[in-house]
């Protein structure tokens, strides 16, 4: 199974990432190895391309284009490596985060978007996708209160909640493999709501 961890920046779900896999491993009981990885990134190349998306200002399609570059690479040498084996695999984030951050965030149109995906991966979709949804205002205090901010981080409230808004809209296109977790819950709350669901896969 590929399942992938998608939200504003703020919303938590890196503060979950431990506890998804540990709930993960428990269940695949070593019958199935857990890779876990990141976009972009995830590769030598992945996480060359992801200092420069994090920190260069850019052309938005030129975003978008090296987010694809990266994910193709990543796909090609991380991820269907690892499917094909028989391994699973857990993501910070994978192709919703483009239609949410370079689609509702920065412009660019779904149309160019779908392109970039069916060239980048035509067959292949995550099985299930965690959505931690957070009003942008509330996750702006958090990220103020975090390390130094990147170029996304240091949007303004207006483009988080655009960004928030296309995520919302791909988890309505998307229900089967979406499940949307209230991320203003307490920790203890998201862990329980998380553990169910990893438990019912």
């Amino acid at each position: 199974m590929l399942i992938t961890l998608e939200g504003i920046d703020g919303a938590g779900k890196s503060s979950q990432i431990p506890f998804i896999a540990q709930c993960l491993e428990k269940k695949l009981a070593g019958r199935h190895a857990l890779v876990q990885t990141r976009e972009p990134g995830g590769t030598i190349l992945g996480e060359q391309l992801r200092s420069l998306l994090l920190n260069t200002p850019m052309h938005p399609e030129t975003e978008a284009l090296l987010m694809f570059a990266a994910r193709k690479e990543h796909l090609a040498t991380v991820i269907e490596p690892a499917l094909a084996r028989g391994d699973w695999v857990l993501c910070d984030r994978f192709t919703d985060a483009s239609y949410a951050y370079q689609g509702g965030g920065r412009g660019v149109s779904a149309a160019q978007l779908s392109l970039l995906e069916q060239f980048t991966h035509p067959s292949r979709q995550p099985n299930l996708t965690f959505l931690f949804d957070l009003p942008p205002h509330i996750a702006a205090a958090r990220r103020s209160q975090a390390r130094q901010a990147d170029k996304f981080e240091a949007e303004s409230e207006a483009f988080h909640a655009r960004t928030r808004a296309a995520y919302l809209a791909r988890a309505e296109q998307f229900p089967a493999r979406f499940c949307l977790i209230d991320a203003s819950l307490s920790m203890d709350s998201i862990k329980k709501l998380l553990e169910e669901k990893i438990i019912n896969i």
